[in-house]
């Protein structure tokens, strides 16, 4: 990255009612000077009306009306922001239980999750939960922000005691890392700043940590991934158009078409409408094949010996979203990338039915194969939903297990 690059970094936020999650975000924005002058004027205004001395900084993220009056989140509330050293978008997800789904939204394209602990209370339930959310979506880096430190007397056994139980229950979840940070997000302390009160602490404060973690892996170096999303006709010649999720293509690179295996030799690029030599992920892209084969919306064109998988037996580890109960043998539709195949409900680990927020695993049997990547491999190829096929509606999100 030259010095003139400013990445940026897509992280979610979770933590259980009343930890103090808005707050702390709220904080992040304002200490950061990231908040615009109406913007605060307003948060002051509701603030000074429910007779409190100081701007409620929950309120920053707290959008929507129904949150407002009712002092909780209900959903995901995006924001963006930026440090002259990255820019973020960040997603502030509910912490009730029965918006669970609402975090898988929030952090299914998240490189960062903040799990939030009030260091009164400890690690409870929604923790582990948030935790799991976290462990089932693969995110790459977990911060456990250990909240209220000023209503413990910043004590560093009350930290050190909350960090160590953290750290057995993510083992046990297959969690594989983790960073602890005690902060107090209506004070300020750990939050853009480090805290004068806990001289004990040596790492960083949250800003600090969010703007050094390395962004993940350039998509470019994963194996070639091109999901055929609409065939254009040019005369005689068929342009292939759709998103490059991962890895690159070269004009004169042998690929594969998936599911029916056929190969070909890429004869053109166009990127934005100009003939290009090669093409990077995740550019939108057109491509031109040597041979007149019958590709479709959905086929997936790959390239190289790393294939993906070509299945029809789907395991994976799941949330349902839908208030509708998921059952075994349930007819069901799965979108897969760019493709859509009609599927049955095998078997859900021993579960009778998943219902809305739950958590869990199933296998399904497809009409037809799927190229498809393990989602420990693939966070793009190894997703799909589950859509009910009378109205169209997402029933599950679904991550790949292929092992």
């Amino acid at each position: 990255m030259t010095s003139t690059t400013i990445d940026t970094l897509r992280f979610a936020t979770a933590g259980s009612v009343d930890d103090g999650k808005s707050t702390l975000v709220g904080r992040l924005l304002h200490d950061s000077k990231s908040v615009l002058t109406d913007q605060l004027e307003a948060v002051q205004r509701v603030s000074a009306d429910r007779g409190q001395d100081a701007p409620d900084l929950a309120l920053l993220t707290d959008g929507l009306r129904a949150e407002r009056e009712q002092g909780i989140t209900i959903d995901v509330a995006y924001r963006y922001f930026a440090t002259p050293r990255r820019r973020f978008i960040l997603a502030d997800t509910p912490g009730h239980v029965q918006y669970t789904r609402n975090m898988v939204t929030g952090a299914s394209t998240a490189e960062l999750a903040i799990i939030l602990v009030d260091a009164r209370n400890g690690i409870v339930e929604q923790t582990l939960r948030h935790a799991a959310v976290a462990a089932l979506l693969r995110v790459p880096n977990v911060v456990l922000a250990v909240n209220k430190m000023d209503l413990v007397g910043y004590g560093q056994p009350v930290f050190e005691r909350i960090v160590e139980e953290f750290a057995g229950h993510a083992a046990e979840l297959g969690l594989p890392s983790f960073t602890p940070i005690p902060v107090s997000a209506l004070v300020g302390d750990n939050v853009v700043d480090r805290s004068a009160h806990m001289d004990w602490y040596e790492g960083p404060a949250l800003l600090e940590f969010l703007e050094d973690v390395p962004v993940g892996a350039d998509p470019s170096d994963a194996p070639a991934r091109f999901p055929v999303q609409y065939v254009i006709r040019d005369g005689e010649v068929r342009w292939y158009a759709g998103q490059l999720v991962s890895g690159s293509l070269r004009v004169g690179d042998r690929v594969t078409v998936h599911p029916s295996g056929e190969g070909s030799e890429i004869t053109g690029i166009s990127v934005l409408g100009t003939e290009a030599e090669v093409a990077y992920a995740p550019q939108s892209v057109s491509l031109r094949l040597a041979d007149q084969r019958d590709v479709a919306r959905g086929d997936m064109i790959t390239a190289g010996a790393d294939a993906p998988a070509l299945t029809q037996d789907v395991r994976a580890a799941v949330c349902h979203l839908a208030d509708r109960p998921l059952r075994v043998g349930d007819r069901v539709l799965l979108r897969h990338t760019t493709r859509t195949v009609k599927a049955i409900v095998k078997d859900l680990a021993g579960a009778a039915e998943l219902t809305a927020n739950d958590l869990g695993r199933i296998t399904l049997r497809t009409a037809e194969p799927l190229a498809l990547d393990d989602y420990a491999v693939s966070r793009r190829t190894g997703a799909f939903l589950v859509i009910d096929p009378a109205d169209g509606a997402t029933l599950t999100a679904g991550m790949a297990d292929l092992a």
